[in-house]
Formats: C-alpha cells, sequence, structure tokens
C-alpha cells in the first residue's frame, strides 16, 4: 500500500471515530417514538442507534478507505435540472385490474430529469422526509441514504431526514432516528444496512395502514423512500395510493433494491447490489476452482443465491467458467426431470475421469429444483396430501401418483422426509430451503455406487457442498454500487421536491460512466400484474427470470461446451475498489453488445 493510500485510510479512519463519537453523544435525543408507544420506542430506538454507531469506532482500514470515496453522478443531479412528463403509462398486464386497485395514481406518465441550463442553483424548498430500508441487506445501501441526504440538506440546510427503526414496522409503531451529517458521514460506501435495520413486515391490513399515516402526518413528512426489491416497491405503490387517498401530502417514491437481479425491466436496468454481489460470489467461486486443480481430487458443488432467478448463477459462470452449470429457466424450458440433471452430472464426472481429471467445479442457483417438471408435480401433490393432515412416510408414498411415487422413492430418505417435515406458514413445503447441492451430491454418489456395482468401472468421487449467500449481501459495496445507489438517492429527492408520489427511481445507460447516466422516475404500475398469493389475487410488481433469448444467456450458452472438459477457471480477485466504474457485469455489459449488433 502506497503512503498516499495510507494516509488517506488513516485520515478516513480518524473522521469515523470523530464521527462515531460525536453521534454517540447525542443518540439519545435524536431518537424519538409516536403516540402512546413514545417512551417504549424511544428507548427501542436509543439503543440500536447506541450499539450501532459504536461500531464505527473498530472499523478496519479498508472501512475506513471506503469514506473518502466520492460517488460519480450525473452531473445534473448537482446542479439545476428540470422534470420532464412523458406519457401516460398502462401496467404489465391485467390492466383493468391494476387500474381498478389504483384509482387514483393508475397512468401517471414517466417522468425524467434534464438539465435546467438557463437557471442558477437557488434554495431548495424546505422538506421533510423519512426512509425505510425493506428486505434482504443489498451493498450499496447507505448510499442511497446519503444521496438523499446531499440533495434535500444542500439544497436547504433545515430540511429533515427521518430513519425508520428495523423495515417497515418502524413506520407503523413511529420508530424512528433523525438524521444528522455525523452519522450520514460514518457510512458512506459501508456496506450492510445496519445504520438503521431492515425488516420483511408488509404493510398491508387497514390497522397498518392507518397507523403509517399516523406517523407520517406526526412527522409532518413531505415525502418517504422505501428502499427495497419487487415486494417492496409493491408495498410501495399501496402505500402511496393509500396517502393519495386520504389526503396526505407524503409521496412515496421506491429505490430497487435486490442481489437476486429480478427486478429488471425495461424501465429498471439493474437493481442495485447485484454487481457486488455477483462480483464477491465469483471471487469465491474462481478460488474454488483452483482449489480444485491444485488438490486434483475434488469436485466443488457450489449453490448460489438467488431464490427463483438464475441471474446470479449466470454472471457468476460468465465471471468463472465452471465445468458445468445449471440454469433453471433453461431446465425448465427443456422440462429436465431430477434424474437427468443427476446424469448430467455422472456423465461430466465420467468423461472428465477419462481425461484422468478427478476434480471440478459444477455451480447452480438456489432454487433451481423448483424449475423441475417432475418435482413441481411432487411438491404440488405433496401439499395437498399434507394439507389434510399428518400422515406417515409410507401413508404418503401410497397417496402419490406414479411419477411422483417414483421420484418421492428416488430422493435420499433424509431429503424425502425434509419435504414432508419442513412448511412454510401456509403449509406448503419449503423448496427455497432444500440444500439442493446436498441432494445432488448423494445422488450423484448413489448413481456412481449402482453403475458400479452393475460392474462398470466408476472413478473416485470426492464432493464439496458449498452455499455462497449470505457472504455477499452485505459487503462494502463496489465503485459501480457506491455510484448508482447515490445517485438513486438523489433521484428519489428530486421526485419528492417536484410532487412526484407512487414512482420508482431509476438510472439508466448504465453501461457507460456514471457521468453520462440518465435519471428519472417510472410509475410503479407499469411493472404490475396480478398473481395468485395465500388464496387471493395480489397486485405485485413481476419478478423478471433469466431470458434465454438475451445475450449473457446466449454468451453463456456459445462458451460453456468450451469450459466442459477443461480447467479455464477464472478468478476474478476481490472488488477492485480503485477499478474504473465501468467494470460492470457481464450481464449488463451483454446488453450493450446486443443493442450494437
Amino acid at each position: 500500500m502506497s503512503a498516499a493510500v495510507t494516509t488517506s485510510a488513516a485520515d478516513a479512519m480518524a473522521r469515523a471515530k470523530e464521527a462515531a463519537t460525536n453521534v454517540l453523544n447525542a443518540a439519545s435525543a435524536k431518537v424519538t417514538g409516536n403516540g402512546g408507544a413514545a417512551v417504549a420506542a424511544s428507548a427501542a430506538g436509543g439503543d440500536h442507534a447506541t450499539r450501532i454507531l459504536a461500531s464505527v469506532v473498530h472499523k478496519s482500514p479498508l472501512h475506513a478507505a471506503r469514506l473518502s470515496y466520492r460517488p460519480r453522478t450525473p452531473p445534473l443531479l448537482r446542479g439545476c435540472f428540470q422534470v420532464v412528463e412523458g406519457e401516460p403509462t398502462s401496467a404489465e398486464s391485467d390492466v383493468d385490474v391494476i387500474r381498478s386497485l389504483f384509482p387514483v395514481l393508475f397512468g401517471q406518465p414517466t417522468v425524467s430529469l434534464v438539465p435546467n441550463r438557463g437557471t442558477p442553483v437557488t434554495m431548495g424548498n424546505v422538506l421533510r422526509v423519512g426512509f425505510v430500508l425493506s428486505g434482504g441487506p443489498a451493498s450499496g445501501g447507505h448510499n442511497v441514504i446519503s444521496g438523499l441526504w446531499d440533495h434535500l440538506v444542500e439544497r436547504n440546510m433545515d430540511s429533515k431526514v427521518f430513519g425508520f427503526i428495523d423495515g417497515p414496522s418502524g413506520i407503523c409503531t413511529g420508530t424512528y432516528t433523525e438524521m444528522t451529517s455525523e452519522l450520514i458521514n460514518a457510512f458512506r460506501n459501508q456496506g450492510g444496512f445496519h445504520m438503521v435495520g431492515s425488516g420483511r413486515t408488509k404493510i398491508s391490513t387497514p390497522e397498518q395502514f392507518a397507523a403509517a399515516r399516523a406517523t407520517a402526518e406526526k412527522l409532518q413528512l413531505d415525502g418517504l423512500v422505501v428502499i427495497g426489491g419487487d415486494d417492496s416497491n409493491t408495498n410501495a405503490m399501496l402505500l402511496a395510493e393509500n396517502f393519495a387517498a386520504n389526503g396526505l401530502k407524503t409521496r412515496v417514491i421506491g429505490c430497487p433494491k435486490t442481489i437476486d437481479g429480478d427486478l429488471r425491466n425495461q424501465h429498471v436496468e439493474m437493481s442495485f447490489g447485484f454487481d457486488t454481489a455477483t462480483k464477491v460470489y465469483s471471487e469465491l467461486t474462481g478460488n474454488l476452482g483452483l482449489d480444485a486443480i491444485s488438490a486434483k481430487k475434488t469436485y466443488h458443488f457450489v449453490r448460489l443465491m438467488g431464490r427463483s432467478a438464475s441471474h446470479i448463477t449466470l454472471e457468476v459462470a460468465l465471471q468463472t467458467h465452471p465445468n458445468l452449470t445449471l440454469i433453471g429457466e433453461e431446465v425448465q424450458a427443456k422440462k429436465q426431470t431430477l434424474a437427468q440433471c443427476v446424469t448430467a452430472m455422472v456423465e461430466l464426472i465420467l468423461e472428465r475421469a477419462a481425461l484422468g481429471k478427478n476434480y471440478g467445479l459444477i455451480i447452480l442457483p438456489e432454487g433451481v429444483i423448483e424449475f423441475m417438471p417432475d418435482v413441481c408435480a411432487l411438491i404440488q401433490q405433496l401439499n395437498d396430501i399434507l394439507a389434510a393432515g399428518s400422515v406417515s412416510f409410507d401413508e404418503v408414498v401410497v397417496k402419490l401418483d406414479a411419477e411422483s411415487r417414483n421420484l418421492f422413492l428416488l430422493l435420499p430418505r433424509t431429503f424425502a422426509e425434509q419435504l414432508m417435515m419442513d412448511r412454510d406458514p401456509h403449509g406448503n413445503v419449503q423448496v427455497s430451503k432444500i440444500e439442493s447441492e446436498r441432494l445432488f451430491i448423494e445422488m450423484v454418489t448413489n448413481e456412481l455406487a449402482k453403475r458400479k456395482s452393475a460392474g462398470e468401472e466408476v472413478p473416485p468421487f470426492s464432493p464439496v457442498a458449498h452455499f455462497l449467500g449470505y457472504e455477499g449481501r452485505a459487503s462494502l459495496p463496489s465503485n459501480f454500487d457506491c455510484n448508482l445507489c447515490y445517485s438513486l438517492g438523489n433521484v428519489a429527492a428530486a421526485l419528492i421536491e417536484s410532487g412526484k408520489t407512487g414512482y420508482i427511481a431509476t438510472a439508466s445507460n448504465l453501461t457507460s460512466p456514471p457521468e453520462q447516466w440518465k435519471c428519472g422516475g417510472f410509475p410503479l404500475t407499469m411493472m404490475m400484474n396480478i398473481e395468485r398469493r395465500k388464496g387471493k389475487n395480489v397486485p405485485v410488481i413481476k419478478k423478471a427470470l433469466v431470458v434465454l433469448e438475451e445475450m449473457a444467456f446466449k454468451i453463456f450458452a456459445e462458451q460453456r461446451d468450451s469450459w466442459r472438459l477443461t480447467e479455464d477457471y477464472r478468478c476474478p480477485g476481490p472488488i477492485q475498489y480503485a477499478a474504473d466504474a465501468n467494470d460492470i457485469t457481464i450481464t449488463l455489459a451483454s446488453e450493450e453488445k446486443a443493442v450494437k449488433a
């Protein structure tokens, strides 16, 4: 490390400690509660703030060095701009139903932020804005908050920003902390969501909406920024409609957050957190490839976070070049069964063994077995059988149809019993909790043993299972996510200042340098359709799955055969914070290639 870098890190560390000390001294005075629970809420919020801020003093030199990074943004966000409206909008599908559910705000126009060169920079309005972190963490969330703060306070230092503690439940209980410059500065470019905490509460009942309105009116909020994924932004739209229908001045703006990459469409180019998470997972997966070729005896089976969508697995495959990759959406399109996927792995092992290679790297997405038609049929039957009451293993076997029975008996007994026992609150199988990498390892082991018993020569098989998920959600954000999140925070503030509600803040043209990004907002109803959940038809933002016709998958499909029997393992290394911000994911870069083609 150079002397200049060392000095910069030391200075940043000193500033962080000073900021932490200042905020700790004032923390208890800055947290309050709402209504009759004011004392309890204040105590809970004060304890939270004191505990979290104390940790700032103990940041590592790398954490401290990140404090000094200055995000790159479109110049118009730092100067004067005007908000230009586009054409009225509709919905993703189920237009009439969506219109009936959002009669006040449906059909709003798209908006763009464009330079306003003829107007000098003037003082902005005094605004009171709250924010909430919703759902699982994703790297960059703290920069959304700092962008929101900077935009409001730099235009008028009398503006106030409030962070609701531990997610949407904080809105209902009125538990919040008022932001200060010391607190904001201590968390710039930092990972995690621990400045105020997050949660998965959904505001859905009349009582919850009433409590949220009471909080907004008590704090005299001009705006509320919901930082979350598809479900959280759906909730943001419900809040926006409810506030508007009840005459509140509080405008609600969403920000696209999820490492899964499934909040992505023609309006949202990339959700924040995906860039950082895939770089973290790619580093770890690449390391496992190098371990395989070094020890020459191990097959690493890596399951990657991503729930239903396989975007993370696709990006990691493009970055690291594993020997075999399952993409859930391809499995579904080809109607591949569990047994067929196991056979594909066995054939890979035998082919590599013929070349003297008893090692390799196999990766798969978290929810891959949900895409297999035979597994889906089995799970549906299990849901119906178990809904009628507790039954034994043998009773389940008898009640299944022939095809599902054969699959159920093919499963290792521990996994079959897990399907019977591990239920969600609605009585359904929790497929996402199944350790599919271990399931594949056991089934491959059994198949190899069966072939050996039949007289076939089989190689030694030494597998190791890995699940990479939580390691990538709260990492220090990459430069790209630092820039994107800071820009989104500024855009959210600008939309509130211009009186917009029910929008998602966006930045586009992301394959270009940040200075050339385009900023604006799209009505959240544009991305909505109707889905069946918990026995009811509800409006939700449609999840984006991997599209096999898009360029990213085509690049993968063209290259994967060349990785199959070779050791073309690529180790991207740790996130290079000093790298150019255009060191973007292959997934995003492929879109520019497709456009040019």
